[in-house]
């Protein structure tokens, strides 16, 4: 049983496609996002946890409380892809993490525009000219990871120092299943929102990915194969799978599921469209499971 992040989930799904037609198993896989993996995995309800964020450490309390030990491993690396409508006729050349917050943060509870964000970004530094359109913002719900991730990287820093909850806008189109979220983007022509970049680079030419910057007038990076592996895209982050400890020591199928996921690793991920670790951080994650 495996549950989880939606950004992992077709790594998973491969992996146990292929287990299940070469073993006598049945490996089910389904991801209605980290938060709600993290929610059964800690309860004993799943063996394997898909997660697009490191586990949190109120997580660790609950898994701790009912007795659920666990074995932590990175798997791959992905970016948050933030996109608009291919069509937008005023699509940004870069947006910082300052015009992020304005755009999306706190503080932009109830703008309907661009422009609104416009003095908030420029209160951070900001010197992009953002175009007075309507704003159709979408993106990942509370119960995903990427939405964690996307608040931990981007949003955080710059709320805590305005005294602000790390926290998104409440006021979009949210959703768990990133496939609908490229959907609401390409419904309208001045569209933003954010998903994993496997699903963006699958979305095609209906969708235009907006370079990113860290800092006002920082260097803009475009989220490739390339930044997301080196890390220069700042919108990177590693994805993992936990292990419950009790399953992988008592059910043979599971500590042979992922015996199975690891000793592929590199092509699974690939296969599923996303980034490889390098060889290291795989030399790591192998220490990691022989070790448990």
């Amino acid at each position: 049983q495996i549950s989880g992040s939606s950004t992992v989930e077709p790594i998973s799904a491969i992996v146990g496609e292929e287990f299940d037609g070469q073993n006598d198993t049945s490996t089910f896989v389904d991801g209605p996002g980290t938060g709600d993996g993290f929610a059964l995995f800690c309860d004993g309800e799943t063996d394997i946890s898909d997660a697009s964020r490191p586990i949190e450490d109120d997580e660790v309390a609950t898994c701790e409380e009912n007795g659920i030990e666990f074995i932590e491993l990175q798997i791959a690396f992905d970016g948050m892809a933030v996109m608009t409508n291919a069509n937008n006729p005023s699509t940004p050349e870069c947006l910082s993490f300052a015009d992020l917050y304005a755009l999306i943060g706190p503080e932009a509870e109830g703008i309907s525009t661009w422009a609104d964000a416009q003095p908030v970004a420029s209160e951070l530094g900001s010197t992009t000219e953002l175009p007075d359109a309507e704003l159709a913002l979408t993106g990942p719900g509370q119960e995903s990871g990427t939405y964690d991730s996307f608040i931990e990287i981007a949003l955080e820093g710059i709320a805590e120092e305005r005294g602000q909850e790390p926290t998104t806008r409440t006021d979009y189109e949210a959703n768990a299943d990133d496939n609908i979220i490229i959907q609401n983007i390409e419904s309208s022509d001045t569209s933003l929102g954010w998903v994993g970049f496997a699903f963006a680079e699958g979305a095609g030419d209906t969708v235009a990915e907006i370079p990113i910057s860290e800092e006002p007038g920082g260097d803009c990076v475009e989220p490739t194969a390339e930044t997301i592996s080196d890390e220069s895209y700042p919108l990177s982050r590693p994805l993992f799978i936990y292990v419950n400890a009790a399953s992988a020591e008592e059910n043979p199928a599971v500590a042979a599921f992922v015996d199975f996921y690891l000793a592929d690793l590199n092509t699974f991920v690939e296969e599923a469209g996303y980034i490889v670790m390098p060889d290291e951080t795989v030399a790591e994650t192998m220490s990691a499971w022989e070790g448990r």
